[in-house]
Order: structure tokens, then C-alpha cells, then sequence
């Protein structure tokens, strides 16, 4: 599965069970977030467990990030994906909001580099 425009791109590679991000996600409202939300979903029905790698996603609105959260808390009610979010200590967003999805599901694995 894959979502490519000029200023973004994701996609899912099953053989690794992560979903790549990759880009400038600046969409207007939950709306406009529900396909990706569509993959991220099919991504944990694949597997139990979920990578989902952010190191190449420079911006994430505030409706991403409410996606996100969305998402952390499905993964919590399902109750048996262990997901883990790959981030970029030299992305400003990433550092500051990653870590408030922990509060949401405190089995969440993060990792900066």
C-alpha cells in the first residue's frame, strides 16, 4: 500500500512490518487524514506488531498529530499490538509530540536517532 503526492509519501512494507512516512503532511482536517488512517489500520490487521518509521517526515499538522493519537489509542484498544514509532531527534515536532503518545499507550516503544 502506498499514498505518494509532491509534498508527501507512505507506504507499508509488510516483509518488515513498518509503515514509512516521508515528507510534509499538512492536510486540512480529520477528513483528509482518513486514507492514511485506512493504511495504518490495514498495517496491525497484518501483524502484532508495528513500526511505523517518521525519521523522513519533517511537518505534522496539528490534525496529524490528532490522527496519530487516534491511532495509538485503536492499537490500545485492540490490546495486542506491540507498536513501535522510529523518530528524528533533529525534527523539532518529533521530540516534542512523539512522546505525549507514550501517555496513551505506555507499552509504546519510541526511538530517536
Amino acid at each position: 500500500m502506498e499514498i505518494q503526492t509532491d509534498d508527501y509519501s507512505i507506504w507499508y512494507e509488510p516483509e518488515v512490518t513498518t509503515v514509512f512516512f516521508r515528507g510534509f503532511l499538512r492536510l486540512d482536517g480529520m477528513k483528509e487524514y482518513e486514507p492514511i488512517m485506512d493504511l495504518l489500520l490495514h498495517a496491525i490487521d497484518q501483524s502484532s506488531s508495528c513500526t511505523l518509521n517518521l525519521q523522513e517526515l519533517e511537518f505534522l499538522n496539528s490534525s496529524g498529530i490528532s490522527m496519530l493519537s487516534m491511532f495509538v489509542v485503536k492499537v490500545r484498544q485492540r490490546g495486542d499490538v506491540q507498536l513501535v514509532l522510529q523518530g528524528s531527534d533533529k525534527v523539532l515536532w518529533q521530540t516534542k509530540s512523539l512522546k505525549n503518545l507514550q501517555r496513551l499507550l505506555p507499552s509504546l516503544t519510541l526511538n530517536f536517532s
